[in-house]
């Protein structure tokens, strides 16, 4: 997967292996709140690119029915996720996994997970990753499975916001072939994935949710 270096992130040294996102301390009352109304009573859940662990250690506290198995594709950050999962002593979190989502084939090698969670990634790999990211994700959901995808996104092909505009073209300059995928473009993926009954959100900070379901046969 074309990941940006870890400092992209904003991952920062916080205690021992632990990493710190600001980010994320930002923005998960609103995610955790979402996944609470959207996901399954209870069932097998898995995060794509956990990055630090905090979003997933709060996941996992507000959704107890549910067992996480949170995963990355970089070390210090597998490292980051355990040592917070190691503190919040959670039984229904699982160790971190290395997992290169873009990878042909991933999902055969997993149990069907009844909810999968993708934030904050498809901005930084390029589009034929996104889309090989999807399309792992449709495969490695249960029948009645739910993705949640959330970050933020150009809106009809529109960076609507000034800040997005900045950080778009700051990504772009980073490396040309990532940068904001188009909210009509996901839609089209899901689409061909059969993941057709879909929910969108506006989230705070000009983000946008994605929540979708494979298609009633």
């Amino acid at each position: 997967m074309s990941l940006l270096p870890p400092s992209a992130s904003v991952a920062l040294p916080a205690d021992g292996p632990k990493l710190h996102s600001p980010s994320a301390v930002r923005n998960t009352p609103v995610i955790v709140a979402l996944l609470q109304e959207v996901a399954p009573a209870q069932g097998r859940a898995l995060e794509i690119a956990s990055g630090t662990g905090q979003h997933v250690v709060a996941m996992a506290t507000a959704l107890p029915a549910i067992t996480w198995h949170p995963t990355d594709i970089v070390n210090d950050r597998l490292a980051s996720i355990d040592a917070y999962a190691a503190e919040a002593a959670l039984p229904n979190l699982r160790p971190a996994q290395h997992l290169d989502a873009a990878r042909d084939g991933w999902a055969a090698e997993h149990e069907p997970y009844d909810l999968i969670y993708l934030g904050n990634l498809l901005h930084l790999i390029a589009t034929t990753d996104a889309r090989a990211v999807l399309a792992g994700a449709a495969a490695a959901l249960a029948p009645q499975g739910t993705l949640v995808i959330y970050g933020p996104f150009m809106r009809a092909g529109i960076l609507t916001s000034e800040g997005d505009r900045r950080f778009n073209t700051e990504l772009r300059a980073a490396n040309p072939e990532i940068g904001y995928k188009d909210d009509d473009w996901v839609a089209e993926v899901l689409d061909a994935l059969g993941l057709r009954h879909r929910t969108v959100r506006d989230m705070p900070a000009n983000n946008m949710s994605l929540i979708a379901r494979r298609h009633p046969q």
